[in-house]
């Protein structure tokens, strides 16, 4: 492995300050098996699927230290500059903690090999929420996979480990002195915010784009499954240093999405779920939750999968996006923005800046779907998303998209203009799908053959009706 010698990236690693001068593009997952000799975090699949690699970073945010559960396998060493990365090893004690030692008695360990993951997934969620609930806590561990057997008594373990605390009385106020205090987390947690001010002192933050950069990496979730090994030996930048924004926020009548934003910035925005109060039931459907807290709304545009999740909702919202290009700016259409396959209307001096949508004032309707393998934790065959509003039973409005169809994220454009100005009705949205397939051209694939995708389609297409107008379309009535 060649590693080109960087800046310096200053953070700490469980009680200890480190400073390195390697290659910004390594992974957190290879840095510490290997430079740190943290063997703890285990190395599986490498394409964060199996979170054996799972470990903690903590942020310094709004004065205080966020942790999120994230896969080490998938961060590049940039983007732990300035943090606080807990591995397993940083949660040991002189004795087990609560979580710890309910995996112990429930047997939950088996094999070993995920469980250090398991365990950092629970007590992120420990750290991260003030409220338990059991299904929650066991929610927080679906990036992980056991192999060995069901996850039952992973499952009585994390039970067990909230009726502990629980169990726990203290005084204190403070919600890490609370779990300090209860066994969760080693004493030098409670002298790492101040730590970490110190080195944001130190720290600066460039914000500028180096133009010999091979990789320009937001997230990195994809890209890292791909090319890890080719970002390794050349030069890259990263638009997660201050480079872009990552608020999501509301602006003379339009919700503006920064391109670092995460998909877990857009399931907690306040925002996002007073306008639309099913999204966090979407959105849960991208990735899992180490995966959703590090990929971007930006990373999922421009990495133009056909089958985007994130980009399928945004075409169905006419998103228009915000290109910075040095000083300036300039607009473009989201469904203007895909030329060809993995082809963008985007300059290699260029990178997207912030992604905005009007917010709906009136009655509206919206609706995602998404078909795949399972449920969660998968890619899609066909999605579709779809934004509606009527006036008695009359289209006025509507944005279809369709992923999976076509050799880009496609925005059903024929499908729409035919839709404006009908009634809702069976008959209206059988001539839609046919219109539909006129737009479409998928291909036979792992995922499904060319006629199962263009029959999921319609199908997707009747369920959005079926699920937004049950009065005036049932399931009785596809063809």
């Amino acid at each position: 492995m060649k590693a080109v010698m960087e800046r310096k990236i200053n953070f700490i690693c469980n009680r200890e300050e480190i400073s390195t001068s390697l290659h910004p593009g390594i992974t957190l997952l290879d840095f510490l098996r290997k430079n740190l000799l943290l063997t703890g975090t285990k190395e599986g699949c490498r394409e964060g699927d199996c979170g054996a690699c799972t470990v903690l970073v903590g942020s310094l945010t709004n004065k205080r230290v966020e942790y999120k559960s994230v896969n080490s396998c998938l961060l590049p060493m940039n983007d732990v500059d300035g943090k606080h990365v807990v591995t397993i090893e940083g949660l040991n004690k002189d004795k087990l903690s609560p979580v710890q030692s309910s995996f112990v008695e429930e047997g939950a360990s088996q094999c070993g090999f995920c469980t250090p993951g398991f365990i950092i997934s629970l007590t992120g969620y420990l750290i991260s929420q003030k409220k338990y609930d059991e299904n929650d806590a066991v929610y927080s561990m679906d990036g992980n996979i056991c192999r060995c057997t069901g996850h039952n008594s992973i499952i009585r373990a994390a039970q067990n480990s909230l009726e502990k605390i629980q169990l726990q009385k203290s005084s204190a106020k403070n919600h890490l002195r609370n779990l300090i205090e209860a066994g969760v987390l080693p004493e030098y947690f409670s002298k790492i915010k101040p730590k970490l001010e110190r080195l944001h002192k130190s720290i600066k933050v460039s914000r500028r784009i180096n133009e010999t950069g091979i990789h320009l990496i937001s997230g990195g979730t994809d890209l890292y499954v791909q090319k890890w090994e080719e970002i390794y030996e050349t030069k890259v930048n990263f638009l997660s240093t201050g480079v872009v924004p990552s608020s999501i926020k509301g602006k003379d009548g339009k919700c503006i999405i920064g391109a670092g934003a995460s998909v877990s910035d857009l399931i907690e925005s306040p925002l996002i779920n007073n306008h639309f109060p099913e999204m966090k039931k979407h959105l849960i459907l991208f990735g899992s939750l180490p995966i959703r807290n590090r990929a971007t709304v930006g990373g999922n545009i421009v990495n133009a999968s056909p089958i985007a999740d994130i980009t399928s909702i945004l075409l169905a919202l006419d998103a228009e996006l915000r290109i910075k290009n040095g000083k300036n700016f300039r607009r473009v259409e989201l469904k203007k923005f895909y030329k060809g396959y993995k082809k963008l209307n985007l300059k290699n001096s260029e990178f997207l800046y912030e992604i905005s949508f009007k917010l709906p004032s009136g009655k509206f309707y919206f609706n995602f779907e998404k078909v795949s393998k399972r449920t969660y934790l998968d890619i899609a065959s066909v999605n579709s998303s779809i934004y509606i509003e009527t006036n008695s039973n009359t289209i006025e409005k509507v944005s279809l998209s369709a992923g999976g169809v076509a050799p880009i994220p496609l925005y059903l454009k024929e499908v729409c203009k035919f839709l404006k100005g009908q009634e809702i009705d069976a008959v209206t949205i059988s001539d839609a799908c046919n219109i539909a397939e006129s737009e479409i051209s998928p291909i036979s694939d792992v995922r499904g053959s060319a006629e199962y995708k263009t029959l999921l389609l319609r199908q997707l297409i009747f369920t959005h009706f079926i699920k937004l107008f049950p009065n005036r379309i049932n399931i009785g009535m596809i063809a």
